[in-house]
């Protein structure tokens, strides 16, 4: 029977089990945004996942949406990037990167002045930003030109390549969370009348395009694709997303991928359904689920065979050693939240291992 400890084929990587640490912005690189040695201990600590799936990383200059995230897009940030995937590796771990551009949800203040692009110039209201200058409202963004689109669709394949020349084992092409790929997958977010406008086949073309150069650019078996059709978060919204997904699903099949990760529900209960069946019943690859698993209902999904393997957020943050604890059945640690995006060690580096 298929367990949370079952080895997982997923493309080129071969997982020693199948508890995933989800990709977890945490503000703790330089205001450069090259990694810090803090963030070489954090990942190391976490090595036992199956796969670590490191935050949101800026796929280009520019394009920063939190005040101290990591970046792929100049050497210094490779070179610090290497030292983490290095010592993942030593620890028996394996790593993936994921790259994003965070599009509207982006802040001049953030980037030097740069103004927001988007899809379509619609600012995300009823949120806030961190900067320097403190909290702010989002800004009104620029709609971009197609130009600019490819791009941006350019730089994702040269962070993609970055990343493989930093050693990390793939990467994660971020379409989720209300960023800029979800934000032209999501007729909420989209109102371009081009060919990446309108029906889910022009919202969806800059995805594929993403994805076509991040695979040319390394090979598709080391990329993989982070969903979420319901979540709200950053103002999002679609009419259907279950058929969305039901598109995406099918549509994905042409690209061999590593796996598709899928956030099944919504931050904020604003938007229900069920987006995990339609992608199982029409993706044929690997699939992993997120989003306020239990191990023992994460348990349950994989043998079962809704998913392939379960990514843990915050059960990760506070447990470095999540797969052991979850073995042994021992109690977890709890998260602190007023240190998710603080400077230091404190709630990063020093919650005990058994």
């Amino acid at each position: 029977m298929t367990d949370l400890f079952t080895p997982l084929r997923a493309g080129a990587l071969t997982l020693n089990n199948r508890i995933i640490m989800a990709p977890l912005t945490r503000c703790r690189a330089d205001e450069a945004h090259i990694p810090s040695d803090l963030m070489t201990t954090h990942y190391a600590q976490r090595a036992s996942a199956g796969l670590l799936i490191a935050e949101a990383t800026m796929a280009m200059e520019g394009c920063s949406a939190f005040w101290k995230e990591p970046g792929i897009y100049n050497q210094a940030q490779i070179d610090a990037w290497r030292r983490v995937t290095d010592a993942v590796h030593q620890a028996g771990g394996q790593i993936v990167l994921q790259v994003w551009h965070g599009g509207r949800a982006c802040h001049p203040d953030l980037n030097a002045g740069r103004e927001a692009v988007a899809p379509s110039s619609l600012p995300i209201r009823g949120e806030e930003v961190y900067t320097p200058k403190g909290k702010q409202g989002y800004t009104t963004p620029r709609a971009l030109t197609t130009d600019e689109v490819r791009q941006i669709v350019a730089g994702f394949a040269t962070a993609t390549n970055n990343a493989r020349l930093a050693g990390f084992d793939g990467v994660e092409v971020h379409g989720a969370n209300g960023y800029l790929i979800d934000q032209f997958l999501r007729d909420g977010s989209n109102q371009r009348d081009d060919a990446y406008g309108g029906s889910i086949e022009n919202r969806a073309r800059f995805l594929k395009e993403v994805l076509t150069a991040t695979c040319d650019a390394w090979s598709s078996d080391r990329v993989g694709l982070r969903l979420s059709p319901l979540n709200s978060f950053n103002d999002m919204q679609d009419s259907d997303p279950v058929g969305l997904t039901t598109y995406l699903a099918k549509q994905l099949n042409q690209y061999q991928l590593a796996y598709v990760h899928m956030m099944r529900s919504d931050f904020y209960g604003k938007q229900s359904g069920d987006v995990i069946t339609p992608m199982r019943q029409n993706y044929q690859g690997v699939l992993i689920a997120n989003m306020g698993y239990t191990p023992e209902e994460a348990a349950q999904a994989v043998s079962s065979g809704v998913v392939d393997a379960v990514a843990f957020g915050g059960a990760f943050i506070a447990n470095p050693d999540l797969p052991a604890r979850i073995r042994q059945q021992a109690a977890l640690n709890v998260p602190d939240p007023a240190t998710f995006y603080s400077a230091g060690e404190a709630g990063y580096n020093d919650y005990p291992a058994l």
